[in-house]
């Protein structure tokens, strides 16, 4: 293999522009030479400002993938076509990096997971949120038995008025939900990944449509038009795992609550219990004494140096070029992915029915 992947970008919008391609850039790891997007000029914009020299630029996704020079497809497109576009790069030989959530639907998911399966190629979900400093120790600290049997754990994804006004995010058709499937999918795969359990039994969930007609919001990203905001405001959610564990999951975008948080985690165990409320903090017992403790993540204390932390999306985009490049593991897994698709999807559908969803 050469000394640098060759990456394909299909979507050349928002998380493509805020994310991908500058990580894939600082990554130092990969050229980015195709970008396809519906709308020409993203493409054009994409190819002239990350693209090598020659770059190409499609309309239509299958051209790109008919170039049998990339390696790679970074899949940056609303959720609804994440797995039609997911299974055809895959098919087509080229490893998938496809931003959250994994899929529409389940067998959406699903369908995504044999393609990786059936082709041998590598297949990964944009959930950057396991990349952060503070998730990769508390993941070794859960890794370790520090905590003990975790049994009980909160996944937390609150903003105050932080509902997206842009894109395709109001817009049910395209998403499969708002905040949800949005930003309750990082925070559920990151409690996921911590407990490293992957069974659930059953779910029982509610959804809701309260604040989304409101106006004069002081939403944080300008007023959102009542008559397009058709997905839930917030979501709620109680999993119990197979081994009796129990996980609830607060997702929102809109709640009057003074306290939002964003894909943290809270984890409950036999020894001992973490949050990441205000920053990692564990908790326990000790020679008889209850104790908190917070690890130092800031860098530092030398003079005419700050130290340096590699930003959670660039770490991802390295980790998963060097899976590729060492044939090995990314760290998301498509078969976790899929768990977090298929809890989401059950906590829908029970909030819909008003019955528990059984695995």
């Amino acid at each position: 293999m050469a000394d640098k992947l060759r990456v394909g970008i299909v979507g050349c919008g928002g998380i493509a522009n805020g994310k991908h391609m500058p990580s894939i850039r600082a990554s130092e790891l990969a050229d980015m030479v195709a970008f396809c997007d519906i709308v020409k000029e993203r493409a054009e914009k994409a190819a002239a400002e990350y693209g090598v020299d020659g770059a190409k630029v499609y309309t239509d996704y299958k051209e790109l993938l008919a170039d049998s020079s990339i390696d790679v497809v970074h899949v940056c497109t609303p959720n609804r076509s994440h797995s039609e576009i997911t299974c055809a790069a895959l098919y087509a030989g080229k490893h998938v990096m496809c931003e959250k959530p994994m899929a529409k639907t389940a067998a959406d998911a699903k369908a995504m997971l044999d393609a990786a399966k059936a082709t041998g190629k590598k297949l990964t979900i944009g959930y950057q949120g396991r990349q952060r400093d503070d998730s990769l120790y508390l993941k070794d600290a859960c890794a370790n038995g520090e905590l003990g049997d975790i049994y009980y754990a909160k996944a937390i994804a609150i903003r105050r008025r932080a509902v997206p006004t842009w894109g395709v995010f109001l817009n049910e058709f395209e998403q499969g939900g708002g905040p949800l499937i949005d930003i309750g999918t990082h925070a559920l795969d990151l409690t996921l990944w911590m407990m490293d359990n992957y069974k659930p039994k059953y779910c029982v969930g509610t959804t809701y449509h309260m604040l989304n007609n409101q106006t004069h919001t002081a939403n944080a990203f300008g007023e959102w038009d009542p008559e397009k905001f058709t997905v839930e405001d917030a979501a709620f959610g109680f999993v119990v795992m197979e081994n009796g564990a129990t996980i609830t999951l607060d997702a929102t975008w809109a709640l009057n609550y003074r306290q939002p948080n964003e894909a943290i985690t809270l984890l409950c165990g036999t020894k001992a219990g973490a949050d990441m409320f205000d920053g990692l903090t564990f908790n326990g017992v000790e020679n008889g004494r209850m104790y908190t403790k917070k690890p130092d993540f800031k860098t530092g204390g030398v003079a005419f140096f700050g130290g340096s932390s590699v930003r959670p999306e660039v770490r991802e985009q390295i980790q998963w070029f060097r899976a590729i490049m060492d044939d090995k593991d990314p760290t998301v897994l498509p078969e976790q992915a899929l768990v977090v698709s298929q809890i989401l999807e059950g906590i829908y559908i029970s909030a819909k029915t008003g019955e528990p969803y059984k695995f």
